[in-house]
């Protein structure tokens, strides 16, 4: 019960956070953004199959978010067969914006914890995410084990670290 009220509180912290920055926005939508933000440019099969959903459901979700200029879908140079997604500059804002507000209200949320809490919580939380291991908790993770992580064809620069998942350092603190 426990578990399933701490689940409940951490989507009603995202639904807020994501309803603050862009009431558009759906937190399937987000997550979509997310898994860009944190892998960098993939395959649209690949973005499907690591958001655990069909491709035209995917693409029909691809086709919103370049509306709304969050996502630039392209024909892989190398592949025309393939679409290469990746997050516009206003994507990635957006994905910060929420995030950091998510962040905050957690963080303001395990600060009112008294010490013994808090010091348990980091251990136990750990915990199940390591339980849930198998289920794909992580997007870099599932998109690289469905070979979507690919070099961006479409911009010939080195590019930049993509701002999350094992591309990049972790970041540990609630």
């Amino acid at each position: 019960m426990a578990v399933m009220s701490a689940s409940r509180l951490l989507v009603a912290i995202s639904a807020r956070a994501l309803a603050s920055t862009d009431e558009s926005l759906t937190l399937p939508q987000l997550r979509a953004l997310v898994v860009l933000d944190t892998c960098g440019p993939v395959k649209l099969a690949a973005l499907a199959t690591t958001l655990r959903v069909n491709p035209s459901t995917a693409l029909r979700m691809v086709g919103r978010l370049e509306s709304a200029g969050h996502i630039d879908r392209r024909t892989n140079p190398d592949n025309r067969r393939e679409v290469i997604l990746r997050l516009t500059p206003a994507g990635r804002d957006l994905v910060a914006r929420v995030l950091a507000h998510r962040r905050t209200e957690i963080r303001t949320l395990v600060e009112q914890l008294p010490a013994e809490a808090r010091a348990g919580l980091v251990p136990a939380l750990t915990a199940l995410t390591q339980a849930a291991h198998e289920m794909a908790v992580d997007p870099f993770d599932e998109t690289h084990r469905v070979g979507g992580l690919i070099d961006d064809p479409l911009n010939p620069a080195p590019p930049e670290p993509p701002r999350g998942g094992r591309r990049r350092a972790k970041d540990n603190t609630v």
